[in-house]
């Protein structure tokens, strides 16, 4: 019966990894000078309080309810810069995670470019100078997603609308290759093999918190999922474009899941079923929280793409 009372009262999306650091400092404090108050009356009772509060915060993440929305909204980032937290949360962009690829893409909103927002950064110009295709990769020192995409067939002027859709030819080599990913499995084995890392799979792992997916090694984070989803996506992807891009095998893992991640958006029906759509949600972090436009599963709710709201108005 305890342990049923402690479990109802443990809340993980705010303790362990998601606790909040200034959430339990300003929590501790009110529970000292709550403490400190009773104690004048009784000793027993203020020790006693601030027994039960540290219990409360350690099982909960928090005393005063509401501590982590008003910590989210009103606590300034240089406080979070002190307990080294990053005011803006890392977004789930896939591998490699910092690709400013517009998220608008066949959707009609904001009005962005894809091709300027999207360009990868190759090799540098020593690099490029060499005959080596393996090393320049065919292309210049930045990449336009758009003109690779229309270049080799993978992308076409939608019918209905001026944007860009998939052309049907490799949509259907997409979906073909998800399905054999389901059938297969979708593990770090997989996403490994995909991106083209030079390392041994068994040193990655994927880790499946909530909806995201991250894939980790023994040096730290590779990349982040939105959603089970957006990878299944990717690996699929890489897969059929081994077909559709004469050089992919030659692309660098970065590059891979920077061009992976700008192809991502232009999914009209979801790697598990259904329509998508594109609206503003909001992302969380610990002690944080900002919009983003996302491109959503409308079934399932698993997020295909997310990008910051204000990297696109920007």
């Amino acid at each position: 019966m305890q342990l049923d009372v402690v479990d109802d009262l443990r809340q993980p999306e705010y303790t362990g990894e998601n606790r909040c650091e200034p959430c339990t400092v300003l929590n501790l404090v009110i529970a000292a000078v709550a403490g400190s108050l009773i104690a004048r009356k009784s000793r027993l009772g203020g020790l006693l309080a601030v027994g039960i509060s540290i219990s409360l915060i350690y099982l909960r993440g928090y005393l005063v309810p509401g501590t982590p929305t008003l910590t989210k909204r009103y606590l300034p980032p240089e406080v979070l810069r002190w307990f080294g937290k990053d005011p803006a949360p890392d977004v789930a962009s896939g591998l490699g995670g910092d690709t400013t690829a517009t998220t608008d893409a066949g959707r009609g909103e904001p009005d962005a470019n894809p091709a300027s927002a999207g360009d990868v950064t190759t090799v540098d110009e020593d690099e490029a100078s060499k005959p080596d295709a393996e090393a320049a990769v065919e292309a210049p020192e930045a990449l336009d997603l758009e003109t690779l995409f229309l270049d080799h067939d993978v992308l076409e002027p939608c019918d209905d609308r001026d944007d860009l859709c998939l052309t049907d030819a490799f949509e259907a080599d997409w979906f073909d290759e998800i399905d054999a990913v389901e059938e297969s499995g979708l593990d770090a084995s997989a996403a490994v093999d995909a991106f083209g890392f030079d390392a041994d799979p068994g040193e990655f792992d994927l880790d499946d918190r909530g909806e995201a997916r991250t894939l980790r090694s023994a040096s730290g984070v590779a990349g982040r999922w939105p959603s089970r989803a957006a990878l299944l996506a990717d690996v699929a992807a890489s897969r059929a474009l081994e077909s559709w891009l004469p050089d992919w095998d030659a692309y660098d893992p970065e590059m891979k899941g920077a061009v992976l991640n700008g192809l991502r958006m232009f999914l009209e029906t979801c790697p598990s079923g259904g329509d998508v759509r594109m609206g503003e949600e909001v992302v969380e972090s610990c002690c944080h929280s900002h919009e983003v436009v996302a491109v959503t599963c409308e079934e399932t709710g698993e997020r295909l793409f997310e990008q910051r709201l204000a990297d696109v108005d920007a």
